[in-house]
């Protein structure tokens, strides 16, 4: 793929958007997770929306299926980077950005462990509207699906702050 049509496939993304949670802490499954998802918003719709993910993973060495990359021992290197301040998220990916608003218990279990689940979904999520609240069910009904899953990329990422 060369630059131009990476850029091409880039703008076909539509909007991107960051998800964070966390499991349940009552079974021991205080994991902190990011969702990185598209609404299938972009120019020539959803299916080419997703077409221009699965590029964009491909491009930066992101595989889509059941491998969970290693984003936590050379995280300088690792093409997607989280950055918390407060409780603000900022993923950066090469060449885009997204941000959101985590939750209390997503800020203290990122502390705790120092590091995050990450997921970027290639499917469309057009119902996951960012700033509107989703709820749990609706999260677990997308997050949780096994389609969704098989065709996301899965990654464990350093949790990065600021230095004061």
């Amino acid at each position: 793929m060369t630059s131009t049509q990476a850029e091409l496939d880039r703008s076909k993304l539509g909007t991107l958007s960051v998800l964070a949670w966390i499991g349940d802490p009552e079974e021991a499954h205080d994991i902190p997770y990011l969702l990185a998802y598209i609404l299938g918003d972009g120019p020539d719709g959803p299916a080419a929306s997703e077409a221009a993910a699965r590029g964009l993973l491909e491009e930066i060495g992101l595989p889509i299926g059941d491998v969970v990359m290693d984003g936590v021992r050379n995280p300088s290197s690792f093409p997607v980077q989280i950055l918390l301040e407060g409780n603000q998220i900022a993923l950066t990916l090469p060449g885009m950005n997204a941000k959101c608003i985590a939750p209390p218990e997503w800020v203290k279990a990122a502390a705790d462990s120092g590091q995050a689940y990450f997921l970027f979904a290639t499917r469309a999520w057009p119902e996951a509207v960012p700033g509107q609240p989703v709820s749990a069910e609706t999260l677990q009904a997308f997050a949780g699906d096994t389609e969704v899953l098989n065709h996301s990329a899965h990654a464990v990422l350093a949790v990065r702050r600021l230095q004061r």
